[in-house]
């Protein structure tokens, strides 16, 4: 147990001093498969019968497995820094954050978050490719540039945590935000890059205005940590579509504090890609709505920044939590997932 957590805080600390620094060397992984190995934001996909984690880390980190149980690290997925991202965010150095996959028609569409910890000088960017696989002639990731950023007292947003969900028409929709104004939701454009128009939040963690009476004095403590972004924790959209339905999970509270951490996933569901969102109970997540699904209990510290997949009919629950018996140490929590009769989700075993 003591390498195991040797291991795990030897890789935060990597990854900490190179968002703080310049670029360094990419990092020795473990070369044995591992069950629920270290991970922060994960987001998966399937090609060519491999299953496929993206996840934070330089230059952005990759895993691959063939049962979604035992899981690979393999090299780091960005060709370059790209050059942009650098001259728009001061501080980005390679340690990328929270990307999403997703595969449309037969390009695959890799965003992925710019930014530096407490702040919202933040970028959103975009690369392509028309495969997973790196063992095929096709595979070459191509950035695409800049699809949307966030600027202090500007924008009352964070370019962060972005997620592409096609509309029942399929056209595209993306989601972003962490604290500040919240969740935000755009129409893009044809080249899954543009925005058309303005993005408007779909979701918060407080109801605004009443943020100073709902609060836990905890929590006040964390959002002093990073004054700027306010006591608004909420962040990590994910929309899927099933049925009737499109579901829009979040994730509240805080990550990133081992076992201090209170991450909490949350859920509601509309008719309508664009919303209102609305929990069990009905209460819009524009207002603090949101049903809690996944958080803290005996083995997780927090559970959050979740994202859900449908392979061969089963749906999967994925996020990442802070085990406690790795002393609040983050690693890879893959479930299932099903509907209840009232097409409500529910989670299952883990894997």
């Amino acid at each position: 147990m003591r390498r195991i957590m040797i291991l795990l805080l030897a890789i935060a600390a990597v990854g900490a001093i190179a968002q703080e620094g310049g670029q360094r060397p990419p990092r020795p992984f473990p070369t044995e498969p591992m069950a629920n190995p270290g991970v922060h934001d994960p987001v998966m996909a399937r090609c060519d019968g491999k299953y496929y984690i993206f996840s934070t880390g330089m230059q952005i980190g990759q895993m691959t497995s063939t049962d979604l149980r035992l899981w690979s690290h393999a090299p780091h997925v960005m060709p370059e820094v790209p050059e942009w991202a650098t001259l728009a965010v001061p501080g980005y150095h390679g340690h990328t954050w929270a990307p999403d996959i997703q595969q449309v028609g037969d390009t695959w569409y890799l965003y992925y978050s710019c930014s530096s910890f407490g702040k919202n000088r933040s970028a959103i960017g975009l690369m392509t490719n028309k495969t997973l696989n790196p063992e095929s002639p096709d595979y070459k990731w191509e950035d695409q540039g800049l699809v949307v950023s966030s600027t202090p007292g500007i924008t009352d947003w964070n370019a962060i945590d972005p997620n592409l969900i096609l509309d029942s028409a399929g056209q595209p929709w993306l989601t972003w935000g962490s604290f500040w104004d919240g969740i935000q939701l755009v129409q893009l454009d044809s080249d899954f890059k543009t925005p058309k128009g303005e993005p408007k939040t779909i979701a918060r963690r407080y109801e605004r205005g009443a943020e100073s009476a709902l609060i836990s004095a905890a929590d006040l403590e964390r959002a002093n940590q990073a004054p700027e972004a306010g006591p608004n924790a909420i962040e990590a959209p994910f929309i899927i579509r099933n049925g009737d339905y499109y579901y829009l999970f979040a994730s509240w509270d805080y990550c990133c504090k081992g076992a201090d951490s209170n991450y909490k996933t949350v859920v509601g569901r509309s008719r309508d890609v664009a919303g209102p969102y609305l929990d069990r109970d009905g209460k819009d997540m524009a207002s603090g709505g949101g049903t809690v699904i996944a958080g803290p209990d005996a083995d997780y510290y927090g559970v959050g920044h979740t994202s859900a997949y449908q392979f061969d009919g089963q749906w999967y629950f994925m996020a990442h939590g802070y085990a406690a018996s790795l002393d609040g140490a983050s690693t890879l929590i893959i479930r299932k997932m099903h509907f209840d009769p009232d097409a409500w989700p529910i989670l299952g075993e883990q894997l």
